[in-house]
């Protein structure tokens, strides 16, 4: 029946709808980032509640959460590559042990690298707040 009064036509297409949503998006993320901004990242006031006072220093950046994930990773990767290294003791055992041993310590001093680069920072901001 909507066929014959050509009310099928009338539907929004995808591409439109996605725009739409899109705009909305991002009055709401820009309407949200103010507010928060003003809520909880610029007042130096202490809050009585744990989560505020937690959101506060993770929106503050004073909680970083690259060192656990980093040190998840690191142990993935290390476990991973040491599990996948002994697809090739059958194949090649000099490629076993340099994908053991080369593998392994590449990953790690990457790893160490980058929590090098966070100690600097925590050791900076340590710095910093013992100045004031």
């Amino acid at each position: 029946m909507y066929g014959s009064y050509g009310l099928d036509t009338m539907r929004a297409t995808p591409a439109v709808t996605t725009g739409v949503w899109t705009i909305v998006a991002f009055v709401l993320a820009l309407v949200g980032a103010f507010v928060a901004y003003f809520l909880f990242v610029k007042p130096e006031k202490k809050y009585p509640n744990k989560f505020v006072t937690w959101l506060r220093n993770f929106l503050n950046f004073q909680e970083m959460l690259i060192e656990p994930i980093l040190k998840v990773t690191y142990l993935f990767l290390a476990l991973f590559v040491t599990l996948a290294s002994f697809e090739l003791i059958g194949t090649s055992f000099l490629g076993f042990l340099l994908t053991l041993v080369l593998g392994n310590l590449l990953i790690r001093i990457i790893y160490e690298s980058s929590m090098i680069l966070i100690g600097i920072w925590k050791n900076t901001r340590e710095m910093n707040r013992k100045m004031k």
